[in-house]
């Protein structure tokens, strides 16, 4: 008996180490996922990591992720970056990566899901690393061969972890916008947020400008010191946080032109309660009254005389650290787009409940006298500039769509002109 278990083991062994990691994970989510093979699954793991996730805790995970998610369909694809593999994967309401880590004897220690990672080929000469600061920048560069119009537009992504596409679902409105241009002669250059790509780096005492304004700024004085680009219009181009931030970076970029798309010009704190009593009001039972109450009394907190550097970020909106929150509080969007004398373009969605006409109209307000400063409002188009109706909320975010064609006729015609 002893000989036959022995026999097993090595076998099994054997057997592992024969397929590759992307069989095994393969096997790995197909037991859980397709067989409901929980005991069977649970095997992948790595003795430490099966100590802390017993196979109850995965028969119990597949409920939750069909009540979210939906029945999984298939793998899609595989990418990997060393030990860990992202697999693509089809569900019937959603798409997403399962990351799964292997340790060298191949048995899995890491496993999440998380939103679809892009992933340049080792052959596509799109890819490209910008240095920024602590970090190289992985992007994408768009430039076309024929009818370059010798204009380049950087991409600055919303508020949190965001992918080049700033992928939303099944929505990727960078990568439509960057297609189009390229389509049109326009060459763009998009890149995964830090905090997407390399979550260490923001820690708790981070600033905005750590997050988002220098890496900015970085990658636009690459292109200016780029030979391949000399004699080309740097254009920025700033979604949601990014066009909030974008008088800042003017300040040190010094680009040619600025498109604002859904820019708030208030503070983030203040559109963050909007946005929560918004939600309590058409989605009562996702967002309770609670939920509301408790944004209010942390922003309530932030505005207030007692706050300061030592206060701890369980305290604060979203559990930022104070240094961010100071960075923000510090910040007067208003008072420095006075000082942008180049053309800008402010673009603003009529169904936007992230960020309102209120933003839009303080923002035409404060510019009424620059000739060079365009405003423009579409009715029917949501944060992320896809065409929807009905009442808005975050539920048409999962509805595939793509960036409204005539609001990228405008952002063409802004760009050539």
């Amino acid at each position: 008996m002893k000989k036959l278990l022995v026999a097993i083991l090595i076998f099994t062994s054997l057997f592992l180490f024969s397929q590759s990691r992307s069989d095994i994970g393969g096997s790995f989510i197909k037991s859980l996922f397709t067989d409901h093979n929980a005991e069977k699954a649970h095997a992948y793991f790595d003795p430490l990591v099966a100590s802390h996730v017993s196979v109850n805790d995965l028969k119990e995970l597949y409920p939750q992720i069909q009540g979210q998610m939906g029945e999984f369909k298939s793998i899609i694809e595989v990418n990997n970056e060393k030990d860990t593999y992202y697999f693509y994967s089809d569900f019937e309401k959603s798409k997403l990566d399962i990351q799964i880590t292997f340790n060298t004897e191949n048995k899995i220690i890491g496993f999440y899901f998380i939103p679809h990672k892009t992933f340049d080929k080792a052959d596509d000469k799109k890819a490209l690393k910008i240095k920024s600061d602590d970090i190289e920048l992985k992007g994408t560069l768009l430039q076309p061969t024929q009818g370059d119009q010798k204009k380049l537009v950087i991409f600055i992504h919303g508020s949190g972890p965001q992918d080049r596409d700033e992928t939303i679902g099944e929505n990727k409105p960078f990568k439509d916008i960057a297609e189009y241009f390229f389509k049109n002669g326009i060459s763009s250059y998009r890149y995964d947020k830090r905090t997407y790509s390399n979550p260490e780096t923001f820690n708790d005492q981070s600033t905005v400008e750590q997050e988002t304004i220098n890496d900015a700024v970085n990658v636009a004085n690459y292109f200016k010191a780029n030979e391949s680009f000399k004699g080309y219009q740097i254009i920025i181009l700033g979604h949601s946080q990014g066009a909030y931030l974008m008088p800042k970076i003017a300040e040190k970029a010094q680009a040619s032109k600025y498109i604002f798309m859904a820019g708030n010009a208030r503070p983030l704190q203040d559109i963050i309660v909007d946005q929560f009593e918004y939600l309590h009001k058409v989605v009562p039972s996702k967002i309770p009254i609670e939920d509301v109450q408790n944004i209010k009394k942390k922003v309530e907190f932030l505005n207030s005389d007692k706050f300061n550097l030592d206060v701890k970020k369980s305290e604060l909106p979203f559990d930022l650290p104070a240094s961010y929150w100071k960075s923000l509080l510090d910040y007067k969007p208003l008072d420095l787009i006075k000082k942008i004398n180049v053309p800008m373009f402010f673009a603003q969605g009529e169904r936007d409940y992230q960020v309102t006409e209120k933003d839009f109209n303080l923002w035409k307000n404060e510019l009424k006298n620059n000739k060079s400063a365009e405003f423009k409002l579409y009715p029917s188009l949501n944060h992320f500039f896809a065409k929807h109706s009905g009442v808005a909320s975050w539920e048409e975010y999962e509805v595939k769509g793509n960036v409204d064609e005539a609001f990228l006729k405008d952002l063409a015609q802004f760009i050539l002109k």
